[in-house]
């Protein structure tokens, strides 16, 4: 069975082992997400679930509207694949206790936007040294390569926007789960803002 949820980050912080190992974690408050739509391989051609996250009072009326039998309205849908045979209805919902302590996860986040940034930050270029006939090019990118093409070519690292992409980390140990509050902790670190939107999958 396919395990899937949306949650938000909270930050990092760390606990201890029973041997008094510290381990550092994320805090990610996950769920209750509610069953919104489900996709049929007979008529979307793949099977699939989609789930609502985040409760707002307004949203603009095309969004509103799909989610009028639901009688609530979500800040944040997605579908998420499942596994051929798995059951699911429409208005389930959908929370932590479906994961357990000692389980691996894969975690989608997007990655923190850092604006146009030059090549020494986004690719980690040296630079140049700061003296012998270097005027003005201690973080400059240098050739780009032959001239001869009258064009740059592709995948060329030059200067641009950094971040704002998603990133998926596989295989993070959920240390705990609390089902009272709703909180997933993992060990290591997820892509994102605090507050930030990250989708938790079973790896």
């Amino acid at each position: 069975m396919t395990k899937f949820i949306m949650a938000t980050k909270i930050g990092m912080s760390r606990t201890f082992r029973p041997d008094g190992a510290v381990v550092p974690v994320t805090k990610l408050k996950a769920g209750p997400c509610l069953v919104t739509g489900l996709r049929t391989s007979d008529r979307h051609g793949y099977q699939a679930v989609q789930l609502g996250y985040g409760e707002v009072k307004r949203l603009p009326k095309p969004q509103a509207g799909s989610l009028k039998a639901m009688g609530k309205l979500f800040r944040h849908l997605h579908e998420f694949r499942l596994s051929p045979g798995q059951a699911v209805t429409i208005g389930q919902t959908i929370d932590v206790s479906q994961f357990a302590p000692g389980e691996f996860v894969s975690v989608v986040g997007w990655s923190k936007g850092r604006g146009f940034q030059g090549v020494v930050k986004r690719h980690g270029f040296h630079g140049h040294p700061s003296t012998h006939g270097h005027k003005d090019q201690l973080r400059m990118p240098g050739s780009i390569g032959a001239g001869g093409v009258q064009h740059v070519r592709k995948g060329m690292r030059m200067a641009g926007r950094m971040g704002q992409a998603r990133v998926t980390v596989h295989k993070l140990e959920v240390v705990a789960v609390d089902q009272e509050s709703n909180e997933l902790l993992l060990r290591g670190a997820v892509p994102g803002t605090r507050r930030g939107l990250v989708l938790v999958t079973a790896a």
